[in-house]
């Protein structure tokens, strides 16, 4: 008699199940149905499949989130644009040249190589580093001084120092560097190599050249500093850093982070995160009036909506009742428009695009396209989701914008320039670039959409006998210099 306890007595049930098997061949299952392979499941598989799913499904979700984003800065702007300027179309207007903008940077990050992105990060961080030097310096003088203080075209926001007017030009530094950290770090760890798995040799200089990133980021816009750190995160995974790594980074961010939220003057940040610990503290008159305002006219539009929303352009918080309707709390003006329905269409969308996004890090061969494309998604999708937890409720609220429908215009521009990056790389994946090769498009098209991504190496196989070449290490120039002097 055998019992589960007996050692061996799994093998011998295999083996009784396999003869059964074998002796009664009619039981064995044959080809599935031509219902199973037309099924939902089949069809969508088959669509996954195919060798330029990636980049569609980036080009179809990116582009829905756009198109759903101009439509609800003009739901969410057109009273107060209308009463204040006589214009309903003002802020939409605006954020259509913006997002003409955006999709010119699509248009040209997506033809670029990978070697001019791995030229583009040092710079892209120089500048990005210049531009948050003088926006912080200006925001220190301007509260010395108790008055905006300019340097001749160059003046910053006068509110909370968060953008940068060059003449008639503005700009957001922070949004900026996102981009540049992930192509520069990018670059940095695949010069490393497998030298990424030892603390010391990733730390520099790596390490603090993002911490300098997160204080001169952090000591205004604490928010944008937190997405910095998820992108960052987001590269070193990719990176396939050690998880004591993460753990001494997670220890010095937190402490980095109590420190910058008990900063003198940054009050309002304390009080965000105790009203989120203790909801029952905008209960009073007092803290519903102040610190909780925005907080609560946020549930009331939520709650307002419903399943299916009071209908388009139908919404009645955003008439002055709820701050920044138009930008980080523009997920509440579509839950009262658009309802849960209209709420669930916008996760859908963007899980599509982290589903796209991760899907192409994992499909390309190379590690610098690997980990620039699992940084930008993770920074896309993380941004999402600190902002829609601010507006339910179920994260503190932080000001962040939501990436692709919040009114802003480095956010939207920087945002479009990612994305056309991803569908470089999505277009440089092995299949698909064999597919591109093995049917090119049109001259014409090449030119004025995106040339051919190069193919992808051929490996060679190894002769019957042959031993596999031991993978090629840098060797440090003194090491060798010492080596040929031994």
């Amino acid at each position: 008699m055998t019992g589960p306890g007996r050692p061996g007595a799994d093998d011998e049930n295999v083996g009784e199940i396999g003869a059964t098997t074998a002796a009664r061949p009619e039981q064995v299952s044959g080809p599935p149905t031509a219902a199973a392979r037309s099924g939902p499941l089949a069809i969508l598989r088959g669509v996954l499949q195919r060798p330029l799913a990636s980049y569609y499904l980036l080009l179809a979700s990116a582009g829905l989130l756009l198109l759903i984003g101009l439509v609800m800065v003009f739901s969410a702007t057109s009273v107060q644009a209308y009463s204040r300027v006589g214009n309903a179309y003002s802020y939409v207007s605006k954020q259509a040249v913006f997002s003409l903008v955006g999709l010119v940077a699509f248009w040209i990050f997506q033809r670029l190589p990978a070697r001019t992105y791995r030229a583009l990060g040092l710079p892209l961080l120089i500048v990005s580093v210049i531009l948050l030097l003088v926006l912080d310096l200006l925001g220190v003088l301007s509260a010395l001084a108790r008055h905006q203080v300019a340097l001749g075209p160059v003046h910053a926001d006068a509110i909370n120092s968060l953008w940068l007017y060059l003449g008639p030009l503005q700009v957001q530094p922070s949004e900026l560097a996102k981009l540049a950290l992930a192509l520069w770090g990018a670059q940095v760890l695949v010069a490393k190599g497998p030298e990424v798995a030892r603390f010391r040799d990733v730390a520099t200089p790596l390490f603090p050249v993002a911490a300098v990133l997160f204080i001169m980021i952090g000591y205004q816009d604490f928010g944008t500093m937190t997405c910095l750190l998820i992108l960052f995160v987001g590269l070193l995974w990719a990176a396939g850093v050690r998880l004591r790594v993460f753990f001494a980074m997670g220890l010095v961010a937190a402490t980095g982070m109590l420190f910058l939220i008990l900063l003198p003057g940054m009050g309002y940040r304390v009080e965000r995160l105790t009203t989120f610990a203790d909801p029952g503290a905008c209960s009073s008159v007092q803290a519903a009036q102040a610190e909780c305002y925005q907080a609560i006219h946020g549930m009331y539009a939520i709650a307002n909506g419903g399943w299916f929303g009071v209908g388009l352009g139908q919404g009645r918080l955003k008439w002055g009742y709820l701050p920044n309707g138009h930008n980080d709390f523009i997920f509440a003006v579509i839950a009262e428009e658009l309802g849960v329905v209209g709420c669930f269409v916008v996760l859908g969308l963007f899980a599509v695009l982290g589903y796209t996004g991760l899907r192409i890090a994992r499909r390309v061969d190379d590690p610098f396209r690997r980990m620039v494309a699992a940084a930008i998604t993770i920074w896309l999708i993380g941004q999402a989701m600190i902002n829609i937890g601010g507006v339910t409720g179920l994260l503190p609220i932080t000001g962040l914008p939501l990436p692709f429908i919040s009114d802003g215009g480095s956010a939207l521009v920087v945002t479009l320039a990612a994305v056309g990056l991803l569908a470089s790389f999505a277009r440089a994946e092995p299949d698909a670039a064999r597919a591109l090769h093995a049917r090119p498009p049109d001259r014409w098209v090449r030119l004025l959409w995106a040339p051919l991504p190069p193919l992808p190496r051929q490996r060679e196989p190894r002769r019957p006998g042959q031993r596999q070449a031991a993978p090629r290490t840098h060797t440090p120039r003194t090491r060798r210099s010492s080596e040929r002097r031994s």
